[in-house]
């Protein structure tokens, strides 16, 4: 799972959320203590859309005393798989590498670079937020 600041990076980057279910999150702010990791399910946090704005509802099964929170609070911490559908047909492969470490690589402006993490998740992370910046420049 992607450290809270590497998906601060992406959302300051321009990636939005549109929460479904699966989805990691953690509450961001200062307000907010700790690196609990939340997921949307349908049974404990569920996403409700309202001309206000989407909120994300409690539903009774948690620890935390919250009956929900703004979308603007919340923090999206991409899966695996998400970050890969992100990086669309830019991504060629994922592979182990030495020192326990994951490679991903992908093609950009015809030329393929590579990223280096110690989880794929974060190897993933840091191609997409390259990949962000090459199409902001664009």
């Amino acid at each position: 799972m992607i450290a809270s600041e590497v998906a601060r990076q992406l959302r300051d980057a321009g990636l939005v959320w549109h929460p479904a279910a699966g989805d990691f999150f953690r509450l961001d702010g200062s307000e907010f203590s700790g690196d609990e990791t939340f997921t949307i399910s349908d049974m404990t946090v569920e996403s409700h859309e309202f001309d206000t704005g989407t909120i994300l509802g409690f539903n009774g099964t948690t620890e935390w005393a919250l009956d929900s929170v703004a979308l603007e609070q919340a923090l999206w911490v991409p899966r695996e798989d998400q970050l890969r559908t992100l990086l669309g047909e830019a991504f060629v492969s994922l592979q182990a590498a030495p020192d326990d470490r994951w490679r991903v690589t992908i093609r950009q402006e015809g030329e393929p670079h590579e990223f280096e993490a110690h989880d794929a998740e974060s190897a993933y992370a840091a191609a997409l937020l390259a990949a962000i910046d090459v199409s902001a420049r664009r």
